[in-house]
Order: C-alpha cells, then sequence, then structure tokens
C-alpha cells in the first residue's frame, strides 16, 4: 500500500505543476502523513511528531486508524467505538466526520450493537443500507412506534434490499404488508424491466393475482414466444401494458421479428389505431435508431398524443436521414417551445429553411445560434461561411479574494488530499468549501482549483455555476510537451489530440473509467498494448497507461489507427473512439451523407455528445492558440461509405 502511495504522490507532484508554491511549507509533514496513513492499520498509535500532528490532514489519519481498529473490533464495544466516538462528536458537520461516521455504523450494525447504533444514527445522512440498519435496530430494541409505516415506505422499490430483509419479515410477521404493496413493487420491478425480481415478489400474492404478473415476466423474458401465443390466443387475457412491455422488448431485440408481427398482433387483438399507436411507436424508435427508412411508416402511424418531444427528436433525425425537409421541419414544430429552442433544433430549423428554399428564415436562425457557442454554433457559421470566435467572457479576478478563500482550512486540507492522491476526500472537502463561500468567492473558487492544476475541478465547479466562457481559464495546456510530441508521431493536428484529452478525462493522467479505461486519453489496457505493438511500441504495464506521455501518444495512435481504418474521416474516427470501432462501422451510410446528419443519426446519446463537443474543442483550442477567427467549413464535410477494402481491416 505505501508504495502505491508513493506512486501517486509522485505523479501528484510531477503532473500537478502548478499546485505547489515556491516555498511547499507542507512538503515534510506530508511526506511523513503518507508513511503514516499507509501503515494505520499496523498500529492504532504511533509517536508522532509535532509536524505530523499540526499537518492539516492530521484527522484523516486518525480516522484512518480508527477505521482500521473498528475491522478488527469483536462483538462487543471497544476503545476503538470511544474513540470513534470522540472522534465524529469533534467533527461533526465535516466530511472526515461524516465519513468515519458511515464507517462505525456500518461496523455496529455488523457487530449488531443497535442501542449504540440507534444513538449516532442520522436520518438525514443515511444511505439505503443505513436506514435499513436503523430498522433493524429498532425492531431489536422494541422502539417501533411508527416504524411499520417506514418500512413499507422503503418497501416500494424495484431493487433487491438485503439489508432490509429483517426489517420486511418483521412488517410481514406483523400482518402489517398488505397484498396491494406486494402487487405495487413487483409492477415497480416489472416498470424496471426486472422480471427475476419481481418473480420473487409475486411468490407472496395469491396465484390467481399473481398470475398477470408472472406473464408480464415471461413476456420481458421471452418476448417472441410469448407475444406469438397471445396473437394465436386472441381471447387470452393480458395486461395492456404487459404485452406492450413484451412488445418493446421484442423490438429492441429483433426488429424484423416484431414488424412481421405488427399487423397480426393489431389484427389478433383487435387494435384500433388509437390502442396500435403505442406498437407503432416502439417499433419505430429503434428501427430510427438503426437509420431504417421503415422507421418514418413506422412513426406516421403514431398518434401524435403519443408523440413527446423524445419521440419528435427521433422522428426528426429519422427524416434527415431520409432527407425530407418538409417532415423535418413539420416534427420540430411540433415540438414543445423548450426543446424547439434548443440549438440543435434551431439549426435544424435553419437547415431544412434552406433546404426548402426559405433563406431569409435560414439565415435569421443561423445567426441566433453564432452566440450560442457549441457544435451548432459552429456549423452555423459553416453555414454563413463566416469565421468564428468563441464569445470569450473572462471572470472577474481579485488575488486579494482569491487568496482569501485559498486559505480556508477546507481548501487547504483540498490541496493536501489531492496531492496526497486521497481525491475522493479531496472533492468532498471541496465541496463542503463552496457550501460557506459567497457568489463571489465561488467563482473564484474556479481560479484556485486551475492554478493548483485541479482542471477538472476548475471545470466542474465553473459547470455548476454556468460559467462555460472562459477559454483561457477553462481550456488549459498543461500537457504541451507530450501533446505536441504525439502529434509529430501520428500527424494527427495538436488541438485534436488536447480535445479528446479534455473529454476523454478532464486533465486527469490518473483516471480510471467503469469499463477500466486509464489515464488522460482513456485508454483499455488491452487497446493500449495493440496499439504499441502496431506502432512498435513499448509493451505498456498498467502504471505506463497514467504516465501523460505515454498515454498521450498511445492514444493519439489509436486515434490515428482509427482515422486511416476509417478512410481519414475524422468524425467517424472520433465515434470509433469512444464507441468501439465496431459500432462505427454499423452506422456509415449505405451512400455518401452529410456530416452533421450522420453526427445527429448516431444512436448513442453519449456518442453523439462526444464527437459534437471534440469538434467544438477543437475550434477553441485553434483559436486560443492563433488568436483567430476559425474556419468551421472543414466540418461541412460528408461522410462517405467505406470501400469494400477499408471495411475489411
Amino acid at each position: 500500500m505505501l508504495r502505491r502511495l508513493c506512486f501517486a504522490l509522485t505523479a501528484s507532484l510531477l503532473f500537478c505543476t502548478s499546485a505547489l508554491a515556491a516555498q511547499d511549507v507542507y512538503e515534510r509533514a506530508r511526506a511523513e502523513f503518507l508513511r503514516a496513513y499507509a501503515r494505520a492499520g499496523a498500529t492504532a498509535q504511533e509517536d508522532d511528531s509535532e509536524a505530523l500532528r499540526a499537518y492539516p490532514l492530521y484527522p484523516y489519519l486518525q480516522a484512518e486508524r480508527i477505521r482500521a481498529a473498528l475491522a478488527k473490533a469483536g462483538s462487543d464495544l471497544t476503545p476503538a467505538d470511544q474513540r470513534a466516538q470522540t472522534f465524529i462528536t469533534y467533527y461533526d458537520g465535516e466530511p472526515v466526520g461524516r465519513n468515519l461516521r458511515r464507517a462505525w455504523l456500518a461496523s455496529l450494525a455488523k457487530r449488531e450493537l443497535w442501542q449504540t447504533y440507534l444513538e449516532h444514527y442520522r436520518p438525514e445522512l443515511a444511505d439505503e443500507a443505513a436506514q435499513c440498519h436503523s430498522f433493524t435496530a429498532r425492531i431489536v430494541l422494541n422502539r417501533t412506534e411508527g416504524l411499520a409505516e417506514e418500512i413499507r415506505a422503503r418497501w416500494l422499490t424495484p431493487r433487491s434490499l438485503p439489508e432490509c430483509r429483517r426489517a420486511f419479515d418483521w412488517l410481514i410477521e406483523l400482518d402489517a404488508l398488505p397484498e396491494e404493496l406486494v402487487e405495487a413493487r413487483v409492477r415497480l420491478a416489472l416498470e424496471a424491466n426486472n422480471p427475476r425480481f419481481a418473480r420473487q415478489i409475486a411468490v407472496r400474492l395469491p396465484q390467481a393475482r399473481a398470475q398477470p404478473f408472472l406473464q408480464w415476466a415471461a413476456l420481458l423474458e421471452r418476448p417472441q414466444e410469448n407475444i406469438d401465443a397471445l396473437i394465436a390466443r386472441p381471447e387470452r387475457s393480458v395486461l395492456p401494458e404487459a404485452l406492450l412491455a413484451g412488445w418493446k422488448k421484442l423490438a429492441r431485440s429483433n426488429r424484423d421479428a416484431a414488424i412481421a408481427r405488427y399487423p397480426r398482433l393489431v389484427s389478433a387483438r383487435k387494435l384500433s389505431e388509437r390502442e396500435a399507436s403505442p406498437y407503432a411507436l416502439h417499433l419505430a424508435l429503434p428501427l430510427s435508431w438503426d437509420r431504417r427508412a421503415e422507421a418514418l411508416e413506422y412513426f406516421a402511424r403514431v398518434q401524435p398524443a403519443d408523440l413527446d418531444d423524445y419521440a419528435l427528436e427521433w422522428q426528426a433525425r429519422a427524416a434527415l436521414w431520409a432527407q425530407d425537409w418538409e417532415l423535418v421541419a413539420k416534427t420540430i414544430a411540433a415540438m414543445s417551445e423548450q426543446t424547439r429552442q434548443l440549438a440543435r433544433w434551431r439549426y435544424w430549423a435553419a437547415r431544412s429553411a434552406e433546404q426548402m428554399r426559405d433563406m431569409r428564415l435560414a439565415r435569421q436562425l443561423y445567426e441566433s445560434l453564432l452566440t450560442d457557442d457549441n457544435y451548432y454554433s459552429m456549423m452555423a457559421a459553416a453555414r454563413l461561411n463566416r469565421p468564428l470566435s468563441p464569445n470569450l467572457e473572462k471572470l472577474v479576478l481579485d488575488e486579494v479574494l482569491l487568496a482569501q478563500v485559498s486559505q480556508l482550512p477546507e481548501m487547504v486540507r483540498a490541496r493536501e488530499l489531492l496531492l496526497c492522491a486521497l481525491r475522493p476526500f479531496a472533492n468532498a472537502e471541496w465541496a463542503h468549501a463552496l457550501e460557506k463561500l459567497s457568489e463571489d468567492a465561488r467563482l473564484h473558487a474556479i481560479h484556485l482549483a486551475h492554478r493548483w492544476g485541479w482542471y477538472d475541478q476548475a471545470i466542474a465547479t465553473a459547470t455548476k455555476q454556468r460559467i462555460f466562457n472562459d477559454y483561457e481559464l477553462l481550456y488549459p495546456r498543461p500537457y504541451d510537451r507530450e501533446v505536441e510530441a504525439a502529434a509529430k508521431l501520428t500527424d494527427l493536428p495538436a488541438e485534436l489530440i488536447y480535445a479528446v484529452l479534455r473529454q476523454e478525462s478532464l486533465y486527469r493522467h490518473d483516471a480510471v473509467s467503469s469499463a477500466g479505461a486509464r489515464g488522460l486519453l482513456q485508454l483499455l489496457p488491452e487497446t493500449a498494448r495493440l496499439t504499441a505493438r502496431a506502432w512498435k511500441q513499448p509493451h505498456p504495464d498498467l502504471q505506463d497507461l497514467f504516465v501523460p506521455a505515454t498515454n498521450v501518444r498511445l492514444g493519439a495512435a489509436q486515434l490515428r489507427l482509427l482515422l486511416d481504418r476509417f478512410g481519414g474521416q475524422t468524425i467517424v474516427a472520433l465515434a470509433g473512439y469512444n464507441a468501439g470501432p465496431n459500432a462505427a462501422a454499423r452506422w456509415l451510410p449505405r451512400e455518401t451523407l452529410d456530416s452533421d446528419i450522420w453526427i445527429e443519426n448516431i444512436p448513442y446519446n453519449e456518442t453523439r455528445t462526444y464527437v459534437q463537443r471534440i469538434l467544438w474543442h477543437t475550434v477553441v483550442f485553434k483559436w486560443l492558440k492563433t488568436g483567430e477567427p476559425q474556419q468551421t467549413h472543414v466540418w461541412l464535410a460528408q461522410v462517405e461509405p467505406l470501400a469494400p477494402r477499408s471495411a475489411a481491416r
């Protein structure tokens, strides 16, 4: 553990280049803290130096020692429990105290020390597990006034809550769990597409009452088989919501099977046009995700009342793919005012007006987008054949106020936790500090995080306060050497590499995704190894992917490979970088298509947003570098289908 902490500290000191002042007053104490923190589980107390005791993070060392002692505690109260109680009393309301309280309560629950648990349980700080443990404590201690109602409220969840099993069993023993509540939870599970759990709950219902829900579960588990049975036996009853749920599952898993069964289902179940409308909608949507021509046919069968904004957006995309500009305009007009005024749909309203020769309206809509500062504003500028400069709005900087904010105890602790690679704790202290600041001071916190090299926190704090346009602050270039080297190796524009880096990791060299992607350009270990082999680069181990020079080089090399695979089409390569090359290949059109139409029809919302944001980031980085308005017409490219040889690579 000490080795890992030392590596993390070294990395933080190397790559948070602006984080340390010329004279680092905590340098020695920080190093001593890290050594003590790494061995906190070995001994409860050490002969700590005066410097360590005065170090701002000393409470975190104390909390870690108490946490380690609690992990070894037996079934009775121990000195560790007394230390925990004293600590959280003293640090009540601070992040370090809240964190230890959660750990202590979990330990008390595990050891079934319910009296002490209830004495220190705080409902406002509790998660589901802690609340469930509080129910158990009250049952054991016979403090059950009003408890049944609280447990019934918690019962209504579509997921399993193993920590609440004792409480739920108690409710059942009291005969205080009516069938209506059992049925309600079964419905919640089915609506959440959790048929297995729904079956577990449904066993508490009488067979006749459970049967419709078991049929619903079967429709979710084997939709085609059970829909065929309902078509073959139209007299057989079924809950309308169950049939529609099974139909949605079938349409999403097998479009062609749903198309073949749609007229037979409508006929067999004698569905009116109004009743058939949701079935048409839930077939039209997955067909539109696949960019299939039949999507518009089924959208046409949907009643207006069933076309919410989400459905209308996908109908508009299907119309764009078919280049039915009249339908595009009509669909946008049917959206709610709030959705219709989004930059996305103002842009497409302009495009449809342009295609229908209403140049005055098109120009008016394009010009309305120029101040929006996003992908659609750059595309509007391209359509108007105008160079584009982002609308810079610099935050006011008061050095005196900035210094005051930096010296707040919470901010000092946040910075030290960051430098010690205890990032979750650092984030908690930062959030705790922001809660106490005035609006002006919170704006200065953005400057502070930037100066510390905590770029992801600077951007996140700015976003929460709706600050987007101080580009000099929010688009730093701390990895110029690594990016320039990667650009030279791969012949990619440096601003494109920086744009991907910013979008992938927000400058965090130590970022790890839920899928295991690592580092600045979020490389999966296997992808990194294959890329290194293809480029005859050294074989990277897991820690190498946290080294900016290695990660940026291999990430740019991977993007270059994708660019070559997709015939030099940057937009498609970016989609492949995010969603995988096979997905990007599936999305290619059969015939040449405008790039904006292709991007708009990327079926993964995450990938569509990813590509659009990176294109905007490239404009900002190039503008910051040159200081000149940017020509964006290069993105009025067309997406080409791959030649057979390219597609086979």
